[in-house]
């Protein structure tokens, strides 16, 4: 029973490491990159985790070495004008879902309607978002704008686009459990 105990906190705590604030991701980025690493970033919601969260992610990842993925707070999430009761999950319950998956390896919560001052801060190597998202967009105030885009590319950095998995979406999962179908 103590064995299992012990494991159990062990792994608690693997998790618990990959969430980290502004100052920490600022210094694990620098040192990464003075490594040679390839820093691969996206953000978003993930407020009910499901497939095509999962196969988005993965993907993301295999595109360098490390993936930080940038969370939006409660509020942030407010802003979205997702609806009223979003997030389901508060972000301590996203952020622990998140880190236990293997393949993300940080994960930093941002309070801003954008991850803009974070890309600026971190200038990652490799920008990801979904396939909502128009890289050739170049209005901001369009909703497929990829923000961070312009701090990206000016770094030699690259965007990519990962196309989503048909059927799959927090908001539909959700009226599909208010409908009780």
């Amino acid at each position: 029973m103590l064995e299992t105990q012990n494991k159990l906190m062990s792994n608690l705590s693997k998790i618990g490491s990959k969430i980290v604030d502004q100052t920490t991701i600022v210094n694990l980025v620098n040192e990464l990159k003075a490594k040679g690493k390839k820093v691969v970033f996206t953000n978003g919601c993930f407020d009910i985790l499901h497939k095509g969260h999962v196969e988005y992610l993965a993907q993301t990842a295999d595109l360098g070495d490390v993936l930080i993925l940038a969370l939006n707070s409660d509020d942030s999430v407010k802003r979205q004008g997702k609806g009223e009761d979003r997030p389901i999950n508060k972000i301590d319950a996203r952020q622990t879902v998140l880190a236990s998956l293997f393949f993300i390896d940080y994960i930093i919560e941002f309070d801003d309607n954008t991850p803009y001052d974070l890309i600026n801060l971190i200038k990652p190597s490799v920008l990801v978002k979904g396939g909502d998202y128009n890289p050739c967009q170049t209005d901001a105030t369009q909703k497929d704008y990829i923000v961070g885009k312009d701090i990206v590319e000016a770094n030699n950095g690259i965007v990519e686009v990962i196309n989503l998995v048909d059927g799959f979406s927090t908001t539909s999962l959700i009226n599909k459990m208010k409908s009780g179908k």
